[in-house]
């Protein structure tokens, strides 16, 4: 197949730009992405031979899918699909690509603060009963190499590495039991505070997430069944290439699961909606920094940092 080369995960620079980590790929869940292409953001299946684009799918094999990520998962990411992804035979080296963030849209953002024990003690916060969650809006949605904006009204600004949740179909007052089941896949994500305002009054918590270019998420939407143990994920904040935080899911005060059940409890979560779980640690980033997520098992985010 054309573009064809050795299986494995690929990792994203600060420019946006994709590069093979080898490992065992895709035997049985599927990674989906949005690439930049013609000027255009578009769904793209990752297989074993590169990123096949949804619309080359249906100029070649005559279908109708939805060219947009966020369409699909509202399809419930039709595994008719990945059939269709490998037969097309459009497959296009990643290293060629330039990825977006997976879509821009959701109905929801929720953010978690002080769900890792050892986050909230660095911090000296007391401890927080019931999830501590937040709102974020669409504006501040930035993907892979995008550049997070240092905004004037703030001299401290934080980046925070986190497993991000995909809602995959709508769920309401779902039990933690089933809650894993309602999850279209899983992403890593950068998120933002400017702290130095929070910090003045806990009542600022919403301004001081909410500033454009506030939140990357990306590179790639991994369905659960890529995911082998989702507790056993690590991940780490990093600066520069070197590691500030990192921890493990199973450390969360509370769990995936509960975040859905929980949150499904407050409103009727939709496909799409994402849940970000929550940071090991935040890491201060200033005027030519590099922020990064990595999750073990699941890839790497970056992002250039710029004040304007």
């Amino acid at each position: 197949m054309p573009g064809a080369t050795a299986p494995g995960i690929f990792v994203f620079d600060a420019l946006g730009r994709a590069s093979r980590e080898a490992r065992n790929f895709g035997e049985r869940g599927m990674r989906y992405a949005t690439v930049i292409d013609g000027g255009r953001e578009q769904a793209a299946v990752i297989t074993p031979e590169g990123a096949v684009l949804v619309a080359d799918i249906n100029a070649r094999l005559g279908r109708a899918w939805p060219t947009g990520l966020m369409e699909l998962i509202e399809a419930g990411l039709p595994p008719a699909l990945i059939h269709d992804a490998r037969a097309s035979g459009a497959a296009r080296p990643v290293e060629t690509l330039r990825f977006g963030p997976l879509y821009r849209h959701p109905r929801k953002i929720w953010g978690i603060g002080l769900n890792y024990r050892d986050h909230a003690a660095d911090l000296n916060a007391v401890y927080p009963d019931e999830p501590a969650s937040f709102i974020k809006g669409d504006q501040t949605i930035i993907g892979p190499g995008d550049t997070i904006e240092l905004p004037p009204e703030s001299q401290r600004v934080t980046a925070e590495a986190e497993l991000g949740v995909i809602i995959g179909r709508t769920c309401r007052r779902v039990s933690e039991g089933d809650a894993l089941s309602y999850v279209a896949g899983y992403c890593l994500i950068l998120d933002m505070t400017a702290e130095d305002i929070l910090q003045k009054n806990p009542r600022y918590l919403t301004r001081s997430k909410n500033f454009d270019t506030f939140f990357s998420f990306g590179p790639e939407l991994i369905t659960p069944d890529e995911v082998d143990d989702l507790l056993a994920l690590e991940v780490s904040t990093i600066r520069n290439g070197q590691l500030h935080r990192r921890n493990v899911v199973g450390n969360m005060q509370f769990p995936p699961a509960h975040l859905i059940s929980f949150h499904s409890h407050v409103m009727t979560l939709h496909p799409g909606d994402i849940i970000s779980t929550g940071t090991p640690g935040a890491v201060v980033i200033e005027n030519g920094d590099v922020a990064e997520c990595r999750i073990g098992g699941l890839g790497v985010l970056t992002n250039p940092v710029r004040r304007g």
